[in-house]
């Protein structure tokens, strides 16, 4: 969706309508409607930033918006808001009332309206959302080729050892001698291997459904953190993920003049992240009690040094929201680089996997072939 500039109209804005102050957005946990994703958010604050940059009046940019959806749904969104905004109610609070928006946009937008920066802030939503949308790319990129090679593995196993494996066996049972260890052991997994389906699924299932109940148990949530963090190498980049999503947060709040504490309690809604989510009480309370941000960060481990150290200095010169910016876009060149990294490695480490699944099974068929004549005379 792009915007056509013939179409804009260059008359004055209007000025903007006002609401009144409220924190109840804090009790809403930062999510997504199904109606418009983030793709859809990204073009739509993008468009919109463009469309008031450009001097148009926000009745005629929202009616522009409108005409160019080519989803009604999305077209039926921009008119409810264009329409609760002609009854009285202010930017911030017409896309609350939809319930389509997180608290994180209109809040930052109710900090926009009340700043008289709500360009920028649109623009800071449409790079916050190109990130995510980015990310999630690289994430979706990663797990996909090793998920199909999982099910091409499983799909593998289950051909040879319920096709192939018995076929072999029925040869070996024509003759009366000893069979090598390895075949004995690969015929005995193939007898069993519907049991073993069978038992990997409950326990995948029983999992599935532990998750479900507990998953927002904060003693669960703290035990599968410290579980991530320590996997090799995925545990490193599930953590550069989620501070670079800190950043982002903390990046967008501080730019429309937020302050820190209540940008700190929004992070705390939004992170989904328990060892920084933990960490943000501490912190506020340290914060309120006069230490810098970089000294309450620092009682945590899950902050790094490097971190902490550009924070000290970005507070030291006034400059923390243009820090948190590059911050951001650091962690995101560095989860970019380990997502490419996996990609690379795994490739080739899943292939000498199957090679090696299949090459054992068939070096266990074919081995007592190699002896069949000697089975025969023995016979």
């Amino acid at each position: 969706m792009g915007i056509d500039i013939s179409k804009i109209n260059t008359k004055p804005k209007p000025k903007k309508p006002s609401g009144s102050f409220s924190f109840d957005f804090l009790n809403k946990e930062f999510s997504f409607s199904k109606k418009i994703g983030a793709k859809q958010r990204e073009v739509l604050y993008k468009d919109l930033y463009t469309l008031l940059n450009a001097g148009v009046d926000f009745r005629t940019a929202l009616d522009i918006l409108a005409n160019q959806q080519k989803k009604k749904v999305l077209k039926n969104l921009v008119l409810e808001i264009k329409e609760q905004i002609i009854n009285g109610r202010s930017f911030h609070e017409a896309l609350r009332q939809t319930g389509d928006f997180s608290a994180y946009e209109y809040f930052s937008i109710k900090i926009g309206e009340e700043t008289k920066k709500l360009p920028m802030v649109l623009l800071e939503l449409h790079k916050y959302f190109k990130r995510q949308i980015k990310l999630r790319k690289q994430i979706i990129s990663v797990v996909t080729y090793p998920a199909f090679v999982l099910v091409l593995t499983v799909g593998v196993l289950y051909f040879m050892l319920t096709y192939v494996v018995p076929m072999f066996k029925s040869v070996f049972n024509q003759f009366d001698a000893d069979l090598p260890d390895l075949t004995k052991n690969i015929i005995a997994l193939s007898e069993k291997f519907p049991i073993i389906l069978a038992i990997v699924a409950g326990v995948i299932l029983m999992v599935v459904m532990l998750w479900r109940v507990y998953r927002q148990n904060k003693t669960f949530r703290s035990f599968k953190s410290k579980i991530i963090l320590r996997v090799p190498y995925f545990g490193k980049l599930a953590k550069l993920i989620y501070l670079a999503r800190f950043c982002q947060f903390l990046d967008l709040l501080l730019t429309s003049k937020t302050p820190l504490t209540d940008s700190l309690e929004m992070v705390k809604k939004m992170i989904g992240f328990f060892p920084i989510e933990s960490s943000i009480e501490p912190i506020k309370k340290d914060i309120i009690k006069g230490s810098s941000f970089s000294t309450a960060m620092s009682k945590h481990s899950i902050y790094g040094y490097k971190l902490i150290s550009m924070i000290e200095v970005a507070e030291e010169i006034n400059e923390l929201d243009t820090m948190f910016s590059r911050l951001a876009d650091e962690y995101d060149e560095e989860v970019e680089h380990r997502t490419k990294m996996i990609g690379v490695v795994l490739e080739p480490l899943i292939i000498i996997f199957i090679g090696l699944i299949v090459g054992i099974i068939m070096v266990a068929m074919y081995a007592p072939m190699f002896d069949l004549s000697k089975i025969i005379n023995g016979g």
